[in-house]
């Protein structure tokens, strides 16, 4: 059963107040690995699905950042995506991999102290997209936080040159070439099914994933009347500085949690 933990053991935490284990759950009948972030203190929470991006090595899970999320109360799920760290599969970029974001949803809806009727999706850069995704497939998604995230797939093609080979070996080819591949991978042509709310955070001088993004994915929601809020940065690239990541981080779990039950 997708969502189903196969393995689980306690890993070192970096904060004494939140306990980490590494788990292999099922999805698809693949083996995927995560690190499952929750506070010690017994009770119930919001669960809080970490989507990650880059791939392979890059933007690879941080326990800082997973625990960080989990200190304000939440059970953090953050799975590292089919053929990652062990995990079984074929690494994807924003395609098959949507269904490992799904089925760690499934984790957290499985989860003695989740509250089933408040579990939030957080994206950040590829991430974004595997939010976005998730919301698409799972009317139960409470909340919607995309940061610095990609909505258009066509688009990072052409605006990163050092993606290009990569994405040509996953996805098969150019935009040009297979362009019904590209668009089935972008979120934005699918944003009428999102139910949740959605919060968009992008630094205006990004140039890992351009303002455009951001631009694109604001203005498709409102086109389909959901409910979106957007904070732009325009002194901030993709790395917000620490104290300002903070903030943000603080700002968004206050909003997370002011959004109504499912």
């Amino acid at each position: 059963m997708d969502g189903y933990i196969v393995d689980q053991y306690r890993f070192p935490s970096p904060n004494p107040h939140v306990d980490v284990f590494l788990v292999t759950y099922l999805c698809q009948g693949l083996k995927i690995k995560g690190f499952l972030a929750q506070p010690k203190t017994p009770g119930i929470y919001d669960g809080f699905l970490y989507l990650r991006g880059g791939i392979k090595n890059v933007g690879q899970v941080r326990l800082s950042r997973i625990t960080q999320f989990a200190s304000y109360g939440f059970v953090v799920m953050a799975p590292f995506y089919r053929g990652n760290q062990g995990g079984e599969g074929n690494e994807d970029f924003v395609g098959e991999d949507r269904y490992d974001a799904l089925a760690s949803f499934r984790l957290l809806q499985q989860h003695p102290w989740v509250n089933t009727k408040r579990i939030h999706v957080f994206g950040f850069s590829r991430g974004g997209a595997m939010a976005l995704h998730t919301a698409i497939l799972e009317p139960e998604v409470c909340s919607v936080v995309v940061w610095g995230g990609v909505s258009d797939i066509a688009l990072t093609y052409w605006e990163r040159e050092d993606l290009r080979r990569m994405m040509k070996r996953v996805i098969g080819g150019t935009p040009m070439k297979y362009p019904e591949r590209y668009r089935w991978r972008t979120p934005l042509y699918e944003i009428e099914k999102i139910q949740a709310p959605v919060l968009i955070i992008h630094g205006e001088k990004d140039q890992n994933v351009s303002i455009e993004h951001a631009y694109r994915l604001e203005k498709r929601l409102k086109e389909a009347n959901k409910q979106v809020t957007a904070w732009y940065f325009p002194n901030f690239t993709h790395y917000f500085p620490p104290k300002d990541n903070r903030e943000t981080v603080r700002r968004l779990t206050e909003w997370m949690k002011r959004q109504p039950n499912v």
